[in-house]
């Protein structure tokens, strides 16, 4: 079994936290588009198109919501690439089907003390 360095132990927090914070960020816009406060495409089930609109903000009411203040650097690769993944993808799949964003996770292919993925997190 991989094991971590001391750096990659202190990523681990900021990993959950970040996955954590986008997640939230899915869960309001859906629970916003259910509630019929954002159209959105019939395809997306209510979910983001992408992590950019969680970003930007919709138009609702005439006032803009932003869901986050910016989309947060993976700590395990060091970019702002995420991978995701929308309702209509086989939940094993790792790429992204692109008719929204359902759920997010990292693109590392590190393995974690306990042995799962990262990128199953």
């Amino acid at each position: 079994m991989s094991g971590l360095t001391g750096e990659g132990k202190e990523m681990v927090p900021e990993l959950r936290k970040d996955l954590w914070e986008m997640r939230d960020a899915i869960d309001r816009y859906k629970d916003l588009t259910d509630r019929g406060g954002i159209q959105t495409k019939a395809d997306s089930q209510g979910y983001p198109p992408d992590l950019e609109t969680l970003v930007k903000g919709v138009d609702v009411q005439g006032k803009k919501t932003r869901f986050l203040r910016r989309i947060p650097i993976d700590p395990m690769t060091g970019t702002t690439e995420w991978g995701l993944r929308s309702m209509q993808d086989d939940p094993d799949s790792d790429s992204w089907g692109g008719q929204s964003v359902f759920d997010v996770c990292t693109k590392s292919q590190g393995t974690a003390l306990d042995g799962t993925k990262y990128k199953d997190w």
